[in-house]
């Protein structure tokens, strides 16, 4: 007899009409916003990091937050504060640090020597714990060539969930930014049918950062502090200026080059290519980082004025709503806004999941 998933799962858990998440390495909620925006009630939250915790807190005042190493929270203490029963969940979404996997680390991927890329097999005995209908992670590209990757996903057949893995572009979703993702979903149910691609359907051209600035415009509050862009030096004001429209460190005049940059091996004149580069208005940003209002880290200056873009225009790239509250100092926001899984992005995926699940509201 088929199962009514409105009301009881295959393994007899109660399972309610709302959409139910869990967001593991919540950061700053950029997921758990996503995944409120697409429908999904977000339980609870574990999140390492107290800034990034107390920024959560401001933003989702309403669920449960585990301000605690992953490593040492057992998955049923999850489980059981929250009163779930196994196979009740709906969503268990996990992001676990990524730096260890990013070609931007030290400029290479250096994952195998970094102990934050076994938070990746954390996610399992989770998963065992509350057999959710379905698993998020979302991951650099970088993920996808280490092992751990094929070792989680070979531990969710086990456990008899389908699974597969995409390379997505967030531009693919509405944000206005390359930045190229690994995820994995997993549907419970080796029958399970899981979408062929993740991106809508009807995109018809990305997003650019001139719609995305105009729409933070039509919205900010005139008077918000994150809008105001960071003092610098008069060295640092005097590059932004010698910057052309759509430029970077190589149109600086020599007296104006940084002397990390003069003093580049040969043969490697091309790298840090982005540094002190302009956004440009009619495409999308580049991937936003936790340098992303810094111009010697990236192209983060203005694409018309002569500034550094702001925290709450870095946060907009991410999708983030206008409104969203952040903790901490500059530092401190701006590694949250760079570490973020961009809001839309995390709408997109979500709604694909309900779609492959079946589940209606």
């Amino acid at each position: 007899m088929a199962c009514n998933l409105a009301f009881k799962s295959c393994e007899g858990a109660r399972v309610s009409q709302t959409f139910t998440a869990i967001d593991l390495f919540a950061g700053a909620g950029g997921a758990t916003q996503g995944l409120t925006d697409a429908g999904f009630e977000v339980l609870g939250a574990v999140e390492l990091d107290p800034i990034a915790a107390e920024t959560y807190r401001l933003n989702h005042p309403r669920v449960r937050v585990w301000q605690t190493d992953i490593r040492t929270l057992p998955a049923t203490q999850v489980r059981n504060e929250l009163q779930l029963e196994p196979g009740e969940l709906t969503l268990l979404k996990a992001c676990p640090p990524c730096q260890g996997f990013s070609t931007l680390a030290e400029g290479r991927m250096d994952g195998r020597r970094d102990d934050r890329n076994d938070l990746v097999g954390h996610t399992v005995r989770f998963v065992r714990a509350l057999r959710p209908m379905s698993v998020l992670l979302e991951n650099v590209p970088g993920l996808g060539r280490d092992h751990r990757s094929a070792d989680l996903m070979s531990a969710l057949a086990i456990m008899g969930y389908a699974v597969k893995s995409y390379v997505v572009d967030a531009t693919d979703f509405d944000v206005p930014q390359r930045r190229k993702r690994f995820i994995i979903l997993a549907l419970r149910g080796k029958n399970k049918v899981l979408p062929a691609k993740l991106s809508p359907a009807d995109l018809v051209s990305p997003k650019s950062v001139r719609e995305a600035f105009e729409e933070l415009e039509q919205s900010i509050d005139p008077t918000d502090p994150l809008h105001v862009p960071r003092p610098t030096s008069q060295l640092v004001e005097e590059r932004i200026a010698a910057i052309p429209l759509g430029g970077n460190r190589f149109d600086l005049p020599e007296h104006l080059q940084l002397a990390c940059h003069k003093n580049l091996p040969a043969g490697s004149q091309r790298s840090a290519a982005g540094s002190y580069g302009r956004l440009r208005l009619d495409d999308p940003a580049p991937t936003m980082t936790t340098r992303c209002t810094t111009p010697a880290c990236g192209s983060f200056i203005h694409p018309t004025l002569d500034r550094a873009i702001t925290l709450r225009e870095a946060a907009a790239i991410q999708t983030f709503p206008a409104t969203y509250q952040f903790a901490g100092k500059h530092g401190d926001i701006e590694r949250q806004i760079g570490n973020a899984v961009p809001v839309k992005m995390a709408r997109g995926i979500a709604l694909s999941l309900v779609a492959s699940l079946g589940l209606k509201k």
